[in-house]
């Protein structure tokens, strides 16, 4: 996984009020908001100041088992990303070394997706996005 990117994204219940707190309080440079009508979905990226290559996906917490998760954390919950630029590779590599999948490998409209746990039950995103889709330039990764 030496060419894989580590990203965090956060749950919030409300973008507006995310994006208010990062960029005019945090100072943060907010990069993309886009909107896909056709999952009701919106992904906003911004990044701290300073230029550090590190990103945060903001992501609204719609799901009833979501919101549940959520709960009253003030922050809401903590996604982990790796994003990689040889999906199956990395799959196959993962599951050699006996990591366990909590959802196996699909496609999405915007790339590849696995979840998987570390050894402290913590939960990852492996995703590949696919050409053209608006993270993928922000991620670094055109494959």
């Amino acid at each position: 996984m030496k060419q894989s990117i580590v990203h965090i994204a956060l749950v919030v219940r409300d973008y507006d009020e995310a994006i208010d707190f990062y960029v005019n309080t945090l100072g943060f440079e907010l990069l993309d908001d886009t909107y896909q009508p056709a999952q009701d979905k919106r992904w906003v990226v911004v990044a701290p100041p300073g230029g550090t290559g590190t990103t945060i996906l903001l992501a609204r917490a719609s799901k009833p088992e979501q919101l549940a998760f959520v709960g009253n954390q003030a922050g809401g919950r903590v996604f982990l990303f790796l994003n990689t630029d040889d999906f199956w590779r990395d799959v196959e590599r993962l599951r050699s070394q006996g990591v366990r999948f909590v959802r196996e490998p699909k496609e999405e409209d915007y790339g590849h997706v696995a979840v998987f746990a570390d050894l402290y039950g913590n939960q990852w995103d492996l995703l590949q996005l696919r050409d053209g889709h608006p993270l993928a330039a922000r991620f670094g990764h055109t494959r």
